[in-house]
């Protein structure tokens, strides 16, 4: 495997100069895919940062001793991934990296912590109130009964990825903004002695609201998806239920599927 590249930076791609491109070239993966595979995971890890400059073309093909059309398919496809730009006047640049999460009960901080996402968290809103019909008969509650309302938005790279709201029965856990802003829920829940087993989940998509566009910095009717989740610990009590929304141009969620013998 010959590897390409450099650590000298340059004044029109900083970002990129210092990036080490591993390139098999008797590889049967096209070189354009390996390039291109090789940036997005540099985009995914934050290693590429919004904002980031890639340079020309002819440069980058010149430095990995690639042909122009080489390099071009392989921003291309980025491009159409929504992971760069083609700005005039400006050159290719980093837009954002999607979010990849498991289909697995798991916290969005930890899954973008874990993926070098660096996640923060805005509480916008905390408080107690009557659990509705559909809370309570998540929960297992009597309706009308006191029920914790978080509303978060959270981000990452200073670009927002998601709405989360979450309904917890009053007496579950201690929380304050202070901690829900420095991490997880359920990592909370863990510290608190709480065993998640299980949860009940329904994803689906809609177009978004005029208040949850303006949170999500997305035009109002723009797709979002949307996931229903209710988690239960190891006793089967239900500790939580949360109805959230992602920014579909900006999430997936990642899955195996297996042939049943």
């Amino acid at each position: 495997m010959a590897r390409t590249g450099g650590r000298a930076r340059t004044a029109a791609a900083p970002a990129l100069s210092s990036l080490d491109f591993a390139l098999d070239r008797g590889s049967p993966v096209p070189l354009y895919y390996q390039l291109a595979r090789q940036l997005e995971a540099a985009i995914e890890h934050g290693v590429l940062a919004p904002g980031d400059l890639l340079g020309n073309e002819v440069d980058l093909s010149v430095r990995l001793g690639l042909s122009r059309p080489t390099v071009r398919q392989a921003i291309q496809s980025l491009v159409d991934k929504g992971l760069l730009v083609r700005r005039r006047g400006v050159g290719t640049q980093v837009v954002h990296s999607q979010v990849k999460r498991p289909l697995e009960l798991s916290s969005l901080y930890d899954d973008l912590e874990e993926a070098g996402q660096g996640p923060t968290t805005q509480v916008v809103r905390h408080e107690a109130v009557p659990a509705s019909c559909d809370v309570a008969a998540a929960l297992g509650v009597a309706e009308g009964s006191e029920v914790t309302v978080l509303e978060r938005l959270r981000c990452t790279h200073g670009q927002p990825v998601a709405l989360l709201c979450n309904y917890l029965p009053a007496s579950v856990v201690d929380l304050d903004a202070a901690r829900l802003e420095s991490t997880g829920l359920y990592r909370i829940m863990r510290a608190a002695g709480i065993t998640l087993h299980s949860a009940r989940q329904r994803v689906s998509a809609r177009a978004a609201t005029a208040r949850e566009a303006a949170r999500l910095d997305e035009e109002e009717g723009a797709a979002l998806l949307t996931m229903e989740r209710t988690a239960y610990d190891d006793t089967g009590r239900a500790v939580e239920f949360g109805t959230h929304l992602y920014r579909a141009s900006r999430y997936t969620f990642d899955f195996q599927l297996l042939v049943r013998p």
